[in-house]
């Protein structure tokens, strides 16, 4: 770096003799015109020896201007740093400090010199507004005040210099630097030197600069140094309780690092090592683990005791460890045997369902005659809403024993059944043993949520791992990956649920004892309405139920016009914003009690969603009964003869495949019989028929409309309607066989919410309707039919 001045390298290095040698001009020999220089940071005092750094561009030339002269002064004026970064003039303070440049060095962009303060100057007159700035100047000098009155200031300021060094030390340079230069009783320096010692604000200090009267300079700068003093005490008080808590905090730490070696050679302390394979060992002391498994665990724990606590494998280690001693390991809850107490505990439960309640403590009547409940699993298979879930968990609350579920919905990995391998990073072991380990005991009930929706992808097939979970000849030796043990479900009881069977592999799915669940009648409904959910959204919203009531019309109407599902799902959410509704009254009003009547309830719910469906009838109108997902519903099928000129059949109304044959069958068999049913052979010759499901915007499929459809196209033939109101069901056959198909219950139920009374089913599902509960059949007539001659005599021939 090249030296303007001195060409010297080393700012800092002649300060002590710049500090010795060098005296203040007199006011004679102080220039009339100075060059300014502004100072962004605080004000110069006269009394300070610093050194200050500004930007070369563009305080060069205004450096080597007066580096060429004879008494090397500039004047340093603070000047606020603008929010717009222009230079103006007008912003600089009048008031500044005149200074001595020593060592200047260049570098970087920057100039580096050391300002040695002399006196206060005042800028008089602007010369040059742009740099190198210019002005006339002067000097002010204080006039001669009260000698008593300034040495009481000084004393007073000398002794918080004093303090203000005692409580920090770093003050204790610069005041001896002060010293060497000034005679401690020199006021001006003395209070220029106290004042540039503060941390105050650059106006409170430009203040202090601008006085130029000695007591108002020496009582502005006291002020400060109380300040400053306050400051530095908050300060030191802070540090003290730092430093205390710092001091706390390692004596502890060390006592404890003693104890702990003291209580190490004692034999009275271990380890963290040590502490968790006892840990481990205490855990496996109530079980009764296998020899197998004891022997892999000895050799894990083994290996544990030879690793670093810091390794990586020592942490893969030890979470293998935590895993296989939480496992139960031939623990085993008490089951209870009561069926008295079983049967109350699903009543209380569930409303209806009295063959499912049946068929369930048929199943628990099994293990107590036997004394033991065996491993089971059983597949619970019902439209959404009719209380699957809430079965499986009254079943493991009549048996007594913990109750875990897992939606399997969506799982696209294996590896969530049967775990991961170990050579994976974060591998972690599947459900099953995550779930052993939460309920601690090793004969749950576990419950497999939507087994119907498992996904397949590239990862692997979840259906497929579960074939060995679900058969009782394989899990008693289940494989979990990640513990690479075995372990015995033999005793677990395994509940699934599903909406259908159709996505069910059949592999699996014959591996389950099922259960179906078919929809609520209206009277079930009410009385789960009833009982269950209305207190339940009475509770959930905090009201007593003096203030808020519901009649049994009301329920009925909710349930028929607005939750017409198989389920009872929409019928808690009307319930529960019947509740909502009532509770924004009530903060209104809150004393007066709300009653839920049919008047007043399209106030809560608005206009119904349902409406009473009229039955069609007519000539080629046919009523049929469908299976869906959501339950049972009646579906009408249409016939009419479009024209006379070409024969054919049409058919709309979005039919799937196996339907489309289904009606293909039909017609053929009413072309080829239409003689023997009474109808003329010529009216298929030229017909143009035209066949049609109406809601042609739900997709239909299934081949139990066939009876529907040849009783339909025969009745367009014959140009007979139907002669009093019935719903049919059935496949048929080339030959006229009817077939049997599924969901009778579901079927029969939706008949029976259309206020349909008479039935035509198949022969072959005569078990079916014959199971069915009483309550169901009651009041319904049902005609089974083997052949449609069968069901030819039930609807036309009276």
């Amino acid at each position: 770096m090249p030296d303007i001045l001195n060409d010297e390298t080393e700012i800092f290095e002649q300060v002590e003799d710049v500090q010795q040698n060098a005296l203040a001009l007199p006011d004679s020999a102080l220039p009339d015109r100075l060059y300014i220089i502004p100072i962004s940071n605080k004000p110069y005092f006269p009394a300070q020896v610093q050194p200050i750094i500004v930007d070369e561009d563009p305080w060069l030339s205004t450096i080597e201007r007066v580096a060429k002269t004879h008494h090397k002064c500039i004047a340093l004026c603070w000047a606020p740093e603008p929010a717009d970064h222009l230079l103006v003039a007008d912003r600089f303070a009048r008031m500044g400090c005149v200074v001595r440049i020593h060592n200047v060095v260049r570098g970087e962009g920057k100039i580096q010199f050391i300002a040695q303060g002399i006196r206060r100057v005042w800028i008089h007159q602007w010369l040059h507004r742009q740099p190198p700035l210019l002005a006339n100047v002067t000097y002010p000098s204080p006039r001669q005040e009260d000698a008593q009155e300034v040495k009481a200031y000084a004393i007073a300021i000398i002794d918080s210099i004093k303090e203000l060094v005692s409580i920090n030390p770093l003050y204790s340079e610069e005041l001896r630097n002060y010293l060497d230069r000034f005679s401690p009783n020199e006021p001006s320096p003395l209070t220029d030197f106290a004042a540039g010692l503060t941390t105050a604000d650059a106006s409170d200090l430009q203040d202090v600069l601008d006085a130029v009267p000695m007591l108002k300079r020496m009582e502005k700068v006291l002020l400060l140094l109380k300040k400053e003093l306050e400051v530095a005490r908050l300060h030191m008080q802070i540090n003290r309780q730092v430093n205390a808590k710092l001091e706390d905090h390692q004596r502890n730490f060390f006592l404890r690092e003693q104890l702990k070696v003291i209580q190490k050679e004692l034999g009275i302390s271990k380890d963290d090592k040590e502490s968790d394979a006892d840990e481990f060992r205490k855990r496996l002391e109530r079980c009764k683990v296998p020899v197998v498994v004891q022997k892999k665990i000895d050799d894990e724990l083994h290996k544990l005791s030879m690793l670093e606590t810091g390794s990586p494998e020592y942490a893969v280690t030890r979470n293998y460890l935590d895993w296989a001693s939480s496992v139960p390991w031939g623990v085993y809850s008490e089951d209870k045997l009561d069926i008295t107490a079983a049967r109350k505990v699903l009543d209380q439960g569930h409303d209806g369902l009295d063959d499912v309640k049946d068929r369930i403590i048929e199943f628990l009547a099994v293990g107590a005659y036997k004394g033991e409940i065996s491993g089971s699993i059983l597949l619970l298979v019902g439209p959404p809403g009719v209380g699957k879930t809430s079965i499986g968990k009254s079943i493991a609350q009549a048996l007594g024993r913990p109750f875990y579920r897992f939606s399997l919905g969506g799982m696209r990995d294996e590896a969530e059944i049967k775990g991961h391998r170990r050579t994976y990073i974060g591998a972690m072991p599947g459900k099953l043993v995550q779930a052993l380990k939460d309920v601690e005991v090793s004969n749950p009930v576990i419950m497999l949520d939507e087994i119907d929706k498992i996904g397949v992808s590239f990862q692997g097939d979840p259906a497929s791992a579960l074939l060995e979970v679900l058969d009782p000849e394989q899990n008693r030796e289940f494989l979990d990956h990640y513990l690479d043990l075995r372990l015995d479900l033999s005793k677990v009881l395994f509940v699934c649920t599903a909406n259908q069977l159709d996505t069910i592999p059949g592999p699996l799915l014959d591996r389950m004892d099922m259960i179906r669940l078919s929809g609520y009648i209206t009277e079930e409904k009410l009385a789960i309405a009833r009982n269950h959910l209305w207190p339940k959204s009475l509770e959930r919203a905090g009201v007593k139920k003096s203030l808020l009531k519901i009649s049994n019309p009301a329920l009925r109407v909710i349930i028929e016009g607005y939750a017409r599902e198989s389920g009872v799902r929409n019928l808690e959410k009307n319930l529960n914003k019947i509740v909502r509704k009532a509770v924004v009254q009530l903060l209104e009003k809150p004393k007066t009690p709300i009653s839920v009547t049919p008047d007043n309830l399209e106030k809560f719910l608005g206009a119904p969603i349902f409406r009473d469906e009229k039955t069609i009838r007519g000539v080629g109108v046919v009523t049929g009964l469908a299976w869906t997902s959501l339950g049972g519903a009646t579906l009408p099928i249409e016939a009419t003869a479009v024209h006379h000129r070409q024969a054919g059949i049409k058919l709309t109304g979005q039919l799937g495949d196996v339907m489309k044959e289904s009606a293909e069958i039909a017609y053929s068999y009413a072309v080829s019989h239409i003689q023997e049913y009474g109808g003329d052979p010529a009216f298929f010759e030229k017909a143009a028929i035209h066949v049609h499901v109406p809601e042609g915007a739900t997709p239909k499929d299934g081949p139990s409309a066939g009876v529907t459809l040849t009783t339909a196209l025969l009745s367009l033939a014959r140009n007979r309607s139907l002669p009093r109101p019935l719903a049919m069901t059935g496949e048929i056959t080339l030959t006229g066989q009817v077939l049997p198909v599924g969901g009778i219950r579901e079927k029969v139920i939706a008949a029976r919410r259309q206020k349909i009374r008479e039935l035509i089913l198949p022969e072959a599902n005569r078990r079916d309707y014959d199971e069915l509960p009483d309550y169901i059949r009651k009041g319904i007539t049902v005609h089974f039919a083997d052949h449609y001659q069968d069901v030819y005599r039930v609807v036309f021939a009276h």
